[in-house]
């Protein structure tokens, strides 16, 4: 997000002076680097809203990027599929959705189904050729080369420790004890990124509590059991989507993810546990209300979590064959959920601004999808404070 809002900025002021700071030593390392690497349809997103519009455009323009900079991208299509009566109605409601959202899908039978994935099992289904999947690390670092290319300095190792805003300037300290004075400062720091719009805004009241979503994949003995995407139908009440099987660029099948509390923002495993950021999770009012709301959903989310036989069952609604032994661990992700003081999850992209700061707050899925259509937003918001 970060580096598309930059490259956006030096497309439309080519003059300006700018520069990238990473606290990584790498870039892509956490959330972009560590999600399924899906260019997502738009199917999913409620009609009007910033996540279906920002999808549109930036599916189109991350294809259209991809194919001129060589990077790998496979617009293979998805199924969604229903394997519960209950079910049917949210799959209708998706149909909807997608065509109004300006979607390719449609209602296929279960003998068309059988033909794009012979081994998922479902009583109905949805067919979405739009979806594909993508190599976001190749594109972020596609990125920083052209926006080198123009002149902008990318800074990696470099953790900002404060954000001062005055009348004249915007002070960025980092802890490499240099200061750097800019006219314009955007934020978007991922599972940092309330802690950075705090700096400027110490008023804002959402939290980023992290989730780990873990994952399996299919020993290579087992990869043709799946051609390309296989998703259940989602529950409407949450923004994650539910355990489901996806090819990735390399070659091999991912199965997952759940959701669990994580107890670090960095925390890819149980045994990552950071003291100053369990102990911001656990005194933020949202958390316990989430808690609270969602208990029933969060059991099984653990239970899944710590029994290999709990989540190969949740596979086994959408792919019956499926034995523990086709599946072995894979690296987990965190997701950067935003969540309000009254315990709700904020499922749409969010971003504040001040005279001389733009902060992303909430860059939820499909982020990586529409990172092109909502980095080119926000650059000319950010642009706007520079008139």
């Amino acid at each position: 997000m970060g580096l598309a809002t930059a490259w956006r900025m030096q497309q439309q002021r080519p003059e300006l002076k700018i520069t990238i700071i990473e606290k990584e030593a790498s870039l892509a390392a956490h959330q972009t680097g560590h999600n399924s690497g899906v260019l997502h349809s738009g199917v999913y997103y409620r009609p009007g809203s910033k996540k279906a519009l920002a999808t549109r455009s930036g599916r189109a323009a991350m294809i259209e990027f991809c194919h001129t900079h060589d990077i790998f991208i496979d617009v293979c299509g998805k199924v969604i599929v229903a394997t519960d009566p209950d079910e049917i109605p949210r799959l209708d409601e998706l149909e909807r959705r997608a065509g109004e959202n300006g979607v390719t899908a449609r209602r296929i039978s279960t003998d068309e189904l059988a033909e794009l994935e012979p081994n998922a099992a479902g009583i109905d289904a949805m067919a979405v050729p739009d979806a594909g999947i993508v190599d976001y690390v190749g594109v972020s670092n596609k990125l920083a080369e052209l926006l080198r290319q123009g002149g902008c300095t990318v800074q990696t190792g470099v953790t900002v420790t404060d954000i001062v805003e005055t009348d004249a300037n915007v002070r960025v300290e980092t802890d490499r004890g240099e200061t750097h004075l800019a006219d314009l400062v955007v934020t978007c720091g991922g599972l940092h990124s309330d802690r950075l719009a705090k700096m400027a805004q110490p008023d804002l009241t959402e939290q980023i509590v992290p989730f780990r979503g873990e994952y399996y994949e299919l020993v290579p003995e087992a990869r043709h059991l799946v051609n390309n995407l296989i998703y259940p139908v989602p529950d409407p009440a949450f923004p994650f989507l539910g355990v489901h099987l996806t090819r990735m660029i390399d070659g091999s099948i991912h199965a997952g993810p759940n959701a669990v509390l994580a107890l670090a923002r960095e925390g890819y495993r149980w045994r990552d546990i950071n003291p100053k950021d369990l102990f911001e999770t656990l005194r933020f009012p949202g958390t316990w209300k989430l808690g609270q709301q969602h208990w029933k959903t969060g059991a099984g989310e653990y239970q899944r979590s710590l029994s290999k036989a709990a989540f190969v069952e949740a596979l086994r609604r959408l792919m019956p064959a499926l034995e523990p032994s086709m599946l072995e661990k894979s690296p987990a992700g965190v997701r950067a959920q935003a969540v309000s003081p009254e315990g709700k999850l904020l499922d749409d992209f969010v971003w504040s601004e001040t005279r001389r700061v733009v902060s992303v707050i909430n860059a939820p899925s499909p982020a990586a999808t529409a990172s092109l259509a909502i980095g080119a937003e926000i650059s000319e918001r950010a642009l706007r404070h520079t008139e």
